[in-house]
C-alpha cells in the first residue's frame, strides 16, 4: 500500500514553518522601518553658522521638517526677511544676531507653534508707511518668544491677530528721540490669551501697547525711558497687570476705554510733566486699582469718565496730584490707601462727585482720636481750596508756598463752603497703613 503524507505531525511542521517565516517578515518590516526613521529624527535639528552648509535661517526653516529645532550659531546674519510659516523652534547661541541693517523687518511668523529664543536682533529701520518689526506674528496661536534682546528695532515684538502666545524674558532697547520716528516695544492688535512677563523695555514709543486684546497676563515687567507710554491700551477688556514697574515715561500709563481691568501690585513712578500720569483711567468700567505704588509723579491716579472704579490699598507718595477725580467719574471707592507728601491730596473739577472715601491714611489730616480707636473723630475733607483755585488758573500755582494760599486753605477748614461736601472721609485713619515688602 502506498504510504499517505498528509499525517498530522507534518501538518504541524508546516504550520511552525509558516510562522516562523512570518515572525521573520515582521521582524525584518521593524528593522527597517527603524533603519527609516534614523535620518527623519537627524532631521529634527538643523544647524546655521556662518560657515557650514546651512547659513542662513531662512535656508534652515526652508529644510527643516514641522517641529524641527534650528539651531542658530553665534555670528551675525544678515539676511532678507525671514518668513517662518511651519511650527519650529528657533534657538540661538550666545552671540547669534540677526540684523536688519536698518532697511528691514527681520522675521515675519506665519504659522502656529513657533517659538523663537534666545536671539538678537539688531536694526530695523524706521518707516512710516508700515509698521516694521523686529519679530512680527500674523495670524498664529501658540508662539512663544522668549529670551532674546532687541536692539534699536522700529517696533519690537508685534502680534496681531494671535492667541495663546507667550513674551517672556525679552529685553527691548531703542534710541529714537521722537515719537514719530519710534514705534512700540510689545504691540499688540486683536490678541486673547497672551501672557507677558518678566520683559524690559525702554526707548521706545509706548512700551506696551495693546488694542482690542482680551483675558491676557501682563505682569513683571519693566517699562521705562519711553518717549509717550510705559503702557497704553484700549478696548482690551478682562486683562490683569500684576507686579509691573512704569517709571520715566514721558506721560506715565493711559487706560482708555476698557472694561475689567485689574491694576495689582504695581509701581508708577517718577512719570513727571504738564500732561503726565502715573495711570489715566479714561472712560473705564470697574476698574479695581489695588497695593500699587504712585510715587513721585505729577499726577499719581487721574479719572476721567470712569464708572465704579475701586481702589484699595494703595500707596500715594510724594507726587504733585495723588488723586484726581473729575465730575464725570462715577461711584468710586476709595478705601485703606495711604496720602504721604503729596503737594495736594485729592483734586476735582466739580462740586457733585458720587465717589466716596473711608478708612484712608492722611498726613494732612489735623483731627483727634479721643477713643483712642486710630479712626479720627472729625472727617476729614482732603480737596483743598486752593487746588480748586489752581484747575480753574493753573499759573496760580506760583502762589503755592505764599501766606495768601495758608489762610485760604484755613478759613476753609473752618468754614467749608467751596469744596465738595461728598469728597470727605468720615472715618480717617490716625496711623499710616503698614505695608508688607514687595
Amino acid at each position: 500500500m502506498a504510504m499517505r503524507t498528509d499525517m498530522p505531525g507534518a501538518s504541524v511542521d508546516a504550520a511552525q514553518r509558516r510562522g516562523a517565516l512570518v515572525v521573520t517578515a515582521l521582524a525584518a518590516l521593524l528593522a527597517a522601518s527603524l533603519l527609516a526613521a534614523v535620518p527623519a529624527a537627524a532631521q529634527q535639528a538643523v544647524e546655521v553658522s556662518p560657515a557650514g552648509p546651512v547659513r542662513t535661517v531662512a535656508a534652515a526653516v526652508r529644510l527643516a521638517q514641522p517641529g524641527a529645532r534650528i539651531v542658530v550659531r553665534a555670528g551675525v546674519y544678515r539676511e532678507p526677511t525671514i518668513v517662518v510659516d511651519k511650527p519650529v523652534e528657533i534657538v540661538g547661541d550666545h552671540g547669534a544676531v540677526l540684523d536688519g541693517q536698518g532697511e528691514r523687518q527681520i522675521m515675519t511668523v506665519t504659522a502656529d507653534g513657533v517659538a523663537v529664543r534666545g536671539l538678537v536682533f539688531r536694526d530695523v529701520g524706521t518707516s512710516f508707511t508700515e509698521d516694521r518689526a523686529a519679530i512680527k506674528v500674523v495670524g498664529a496661536s501658540d508662539c512663544a518668544i522668549e529670551g532674546n534682546r532687541l536692539e534699536n528695532a522700529f517696533f519690537g515684538i508685534y502680534l496681531a491677530r494671535v492667541s495663546r502666545c507667550r513674551i517672556v524674558g525679552n529685553v527691548l532697547r531703542a534710541t529714537q528721540s521722537t515719537e514719530a520716528a519710534s514705534g512700540n516695544g510689545i504691540h499688540l492688535w486683536t490678541a486673547d490669551e497672551v501672557t507677558i512677563a518678566d520683559n524690559r523695555i525702554s526707548g521706545h514709543r509706548d512700551g506696551i501697547y495693546f488694542e482690542f486684546v482680551h483675558d491676557s497676563e501682563i505682569r513683571g515687567n519693566l517699562s521705562e525711558g519711553n518717549l509717550r507710554y510705559g503702557l497704553h491700551f484700549m478696548y482690551s477688556d478682562n486683562c490683569h497687570y500684576r507686579r509691573n514697574v512704569f517709571r520715566r515715561n514721558g506721560a506715565g500709563v493711559a487706560v482708555m476705554y476698557t472694561r475689567q481691568v485689574e491694576m495689582v501690585g504695581n509701581r508708577f513712578e517718577e512719570n513727571w510733566g504738564s500732561a503726565a500720569y502715573g495711570l489715566l483711567l479714561k472712560e473705564i468700567g470697574d476698574a479695581r486699582v489695588e497695593g500699587n505704588r504712585f510715587a513721585r509723579n505729577t499726577t499719581g491716579l487721574l479719572l476721567d469718565g470712569a464708572t465704579r472704579p475701586v481702589a484699595i490699598g494703595n500707596d500715594f507718595v510724594d507726587n504733585g496730584w495723588a488723586l484726581k477725580v473729575d465730575a464725570n467719574t462715577q461711584d468710586g471707592r476709595f478705601t485703606a490707601n495711604n496720602f504721604v507728601g503729596n503737594t495736594f491730596d485729592v483734586a476735582t473739577n466739580g462740586r457733585e462727585i458720587s465717589s466716596s472715601f473711608t478708612r484712608n491714611y492722611w498726613d494732612g489730616y489735623g483731627g483727634y482720636d479721643l477713643d483712642r480707636d486710630g479712626v479720627g473723630d472729625v472727617p476729614h475733607r482732603p480737596v483743598r481750596l486752593f487746588s480748586m483755585l489752581v484747575e480753574q488758573n493753573e499759573p496760580s500755582l506760583i502762589l503755592l508756598r505764599s501766606l495768601f494760599v495758608g489762610l485760604l486753605d484755613a478759613a476753609e477748614r473752618v468754614v467749608p463752603a467751596l469744596t465738595p461736601v461728598t469728597l470727605a472721609d468720615a472715618h480717617p485713619l490716625m496711623r499710616r497703613i503698614a505695608r508688607l515688602a514687595p
